[in-house]
């Protein structure tokens, strides 16, 4: 018999209610097709053009909420996946499914070995002083 005197397994809490698990809202997959290396502070930018998520029978409601949050204003890739509640891995899958669906796309940020060197920045400056 169990803890909770029923003899049933208790895997969740009551107040919880029931748990759905990761794969199942990404169908098992652990990445998607189109999904590129998203960084976390990458950002998700809902297409002008995107119709109406939900019209859309193929996506799952957290396909929509990211539609949605991202209409209102793009956000990063780890700002979703604290809103949403769900692990980061989850969200890359759905957000590689809805780039692959053109209903959103994603802004990468730059890589820092292609940002410029400080010191060449300092020499611009001291050189537009001098003029």
């Amino acid at each position: 018999m169990s803890a909770d005197g029923q003899g049933r397994s208790h895997w969740f809490d009551d107040e919880a209610g029931p748990v759905v698990r990761p794969y199942a809202m990404t169908r098992g997959r652990t990445s998607s097709q189109g999904q590129h290396r998203l960084d976390l502070i990458a950002v998700v930018v809902t297409e002008p053009h995107a119709d109406d998520p939900e019209a859309d029978h193929m996506l799952s409601p957290e396909h929509v909420d990211i539609v949605e949050l991202c209409r209102d204003a793009p956000q990063p890739v780890a700002e979703l996946a604290a809103e949403l509640d769900l692990p980061i891995g989850v969200v890359r899958v759905l957000i590689g499914d809805l780039v692959d669906a053109e209903f959103v796309h994603v802004n990468r940020p730059v890589p820092p070995a292609e940002l410029p060197d400080e010191s060449i920045l300092r020499d611009v400056i001291n050189g537009l002083r001098a003029l």
